[in-house]
């Protein structure tokens, strides 16, 4: 059994993935220390077994993966692994298309989510790794790591010290800080286990920054969600992922970010939650920007609204059509509402106005059938926007 002694303060991220990716179409089992594969053509799944000698395989799905032989216990402090799944650059191996390293300040949202299955034989923790470094890093140790833990079981705790606690992205944590011997980490700690939950990185990054241990000109090199397996482990599961940065328009508040609700460990699907102001002043002119980002069956858009006109929007409502065939799952930076059809987004309480000639953004993730279609008809409270 492993001792408390070595498993406390001891949390790492995964370090390497050097292996390249081939695609992964059927289910692809991976043993190789380092090997990866991607998935939906724009994500890496990895092994990432840099922690132990003992044999460590994952079988990787169409939309995540699953831990099926995890062979030894860690005897040197750290954790045996960290199977993933990642958006961004790590160690060279970078996923297909992806828009990363990209600077803090250029970041207008990051939306991800994750979906986890969790065994009860098994010492470790379900965590996000998410890397910033003050340069457009894409191989080594980044500067600061930033671990969204979801689920831990003891005696596993993060490494460094608790200094306190924070609401960041609508949710209560536990904060850790430290570090490793390589880099500076803060830890978010749930109190309980998190099954499924999405929320925008921007959030616990502007959070970090708020902290010292990161600077807004710093970039952000990958996202990152997985596990640390001490002890065992086989079972353990990524059932989804999505993970999107949408460049522009601005940042958003450390922890005031909304993500999606939680029931029962499993995201609440449809709208997302914040105060928002009712109503709505002034009817502007505006002109709206969709900014895409599209996989098979999914995507996200960042809706940019520009107030053309003399007078602030004190308060505002955009409306707009979904195509057939498509619905929103969550949101951030408004709360949105219905999930499909004629839709419309408002602002919460941190972003109700659009000053003249100014813009507010926010955006949605969301399923389609067929071929993807951007939404239409935007209209700012009540008027028509180009």
């Amino acid at each position: 059994m492993l001792s408390a002694a070595v498993a406390l303060g001891v949390a790492v991220g995964g370090l390497v993935a050097l292996t390249a990716a081939p695609a992964a179409h059927a289910d692809t089992r991976i043993c190789d220390q380092y090997g990866s594969t991607t998935i939906q053509g724009r994500y890496v799944v990895q092994n990432n077994r840099w922690g132990t000698t003992a044999t460590q395989c994952i079988n990787v799905t169409g939309s995540g993966f699953q831990v099926t032989q995890a062979d030894g216990t860690a005897t040197n402090g750290g954790p045996k692994s960290y199977p993933s799944v990642f958006y961004g650059c790590h160690y060279t191996n970078c996923s297909p298309g992806t828009n990363l390293p990209a600077q803090l300040s250029a970041i207008s949202s990051a939306p991800t989510s994750v979906s986890f299955n969790y065994v009860g034989n098994a010492v470790y923790d379900a965590a996000y790794d998410i890397w910033l470094d003050p340069t457009a890093k894409k191989d080594g140790v980044n500067k600061t790591e930033i671990m969204v833990w979801y689920n831990q079981t003891s005696p596993v705790q993060p490494v460094g010290s608790r200094v306190g606690t924070a609401n960041v992205a609508g949710r209560s944590w536990t904060v850790w800080t430290g570090n490793n011997g390589s880099n500076d980490v803060i830890s978010f700690v749930a109190p309980s286990a998190i099954g499924s939950w999405n929320f925008d990185v921007k959030a616990f990054a502007n959070e970090t920054i708020s902290r010292g241990l990161a600077q807004n000109s710093w970039y952000l090199t990958s996202i990152q969600a997985g596990f640390e397996p001490w002890q065992n482990g086989a079972g353990l599961a990524v059932t989804s992922f999505s993970s999107s940065v949408n460049i522009g328009g601005g940042s958003t508040t450390g922890g005031s970010t909304t993500g999606g609700s939680t029931t029962g460990g499993s995201t609440t699907g449809g709208t997302t939650t914040g105060g928002s102001t009712t109503g709505g002043t002034g009817s502007p002119s505006c002109k709206v920007t969709v900014t895409p980002q599209t996989w098979a069956g999914g995507y996200t858009a960042n809706i940019t609204v520009a107030n053309t006109g003399p007078t602030a929007a004190n308060g505002w409502k955009v409306g707009f059509t979904l195509p057939s065939g498509q619905s929103i799952t969550s949101a951030w930076n408004a709360t949105v509402s219905p999930s499909s059809g004629s839709v419309t987004a408002s602002n919460l309480s941190y972003n109700a106005q659009i000053p003249a000639g100014g813009t507010q953004s926010f955006g949605f993730q969301g399923t389609y059938s067929g071929t993807y279609a951007q939404p239409a008809g935007f209209t700012l409270n009540g008027t028509s926007c180009s």
